[in-house]
Formats: structure tokens, C-alpha cells, sequence
């Protein structure tokens, strides 16, 4: 019964650490060379944790299936410290990172991959999870 229950807080816990991309939307139509930027939430929580990166990538698929980031993050735009702070009362703490699309991606369906590395909990056991959201390259 011990065990089912400290399952049950690991993943709850870990649940708790959970990102989100704020921005862009889903099906964005950026230009290849463009900046844009990325929103990065992490919404608030009781369980103690501690940031420790974020990395974004980015993979050209036109004429086939997107692979997961959590396999494939493609070509890495950003990869460092990520540290959400509150800025508006009505979103939750976030991160914005302005990241250049590379001037020699095909045009077509793109996968925007972010993968966020975290310290979770007490004893400060790792979490990993990957994201991702589908634009457009024009």
C-alpha cells in the first residue's frame, strides 16, 4: 500500500512541474530568417522545485510525419537557463525566449520541440518532459 501511494504522490508531484508553451499558437505562419518568440508557462506549484533548463528545437517536416521531441528535437535554436517568473496576474509564471527560425528551412509543416529539465521535490529528483507545437514555415 506504501508503495501505490508514494506512486501516486511521485505522480502527482511530478504532474504538478508540468510546462506549457504559451506562444506561439498552434499553426503560426512564421517566415524562414524570422525572430520569433517563444513562451515558455510554468504554472505555479506547492511542491518545491528547481529550474534548471530549457532547450528548443525545431524540425522541418513538409511531405512527412513530425518525429517527437522526446526522440528528435531537430535543429537546436535555444538551449540554457530557463527561470518563469510572474508578469501578468492572469497567466501563470513564465519564460519568453526569442529565437531565430533558420533562413534555410523548408517551407511547409514545422515542429517547434522544447524539452524542460527540472529538480522536482524534497530530495530534488529529476523531471523531464518535452513539448511541442506544429507552425508553419512561409
Amino acid at each position: 500500500m506504501k508503495l501505490v501511494l508514494s506512486l501516486a504522490l511521485f505522480a502527482v508531484s511530478a504532474f504538478a512541474q508540468s510546462a506549457a508553451i504559451g506562444y506561439p499558437p498552434q499553426g503560426l505562419s512564421v517566415s524562414p530568417g524570422s525572430n520569433m518568440t517563444v513562451q515558455v508557462e510554468r504554472p505555479d506549484s506547492l511542491t518545491g522545485s528547481e529550474e534548471v533548463a530549457v532547450v528548443i528545437g525545431i524540425q522541418s517536416c513538409p511531405g512527412s510525419p513530425c518525429i517527437s521531441p522526446a526522440d528528435y528535437m531537430g535543429q537546436i535554436l535555444y538551449n540554457g537557463p530557463f527561470d518563469p517568473q510572474f508578469h501578468e496576474t492572469y497567466l501563470p509564471p513564465y519564460d519568453n525566449f526569442t529565437v531565430q527560425i533558420p533562413s534555410s528551412i523548408a517551407n511547409g509543416t514545422a515542429l517547434l520541440g522544447v524539452a524542460h529539465v527540472t529538480l522536482v521535490g524534497a530530495g530534488l529528483y529529476p523531471f523531464l518532459e518535452t513539448l511541442n507545437r506544429t507552425i508553419t514555415i512561409s
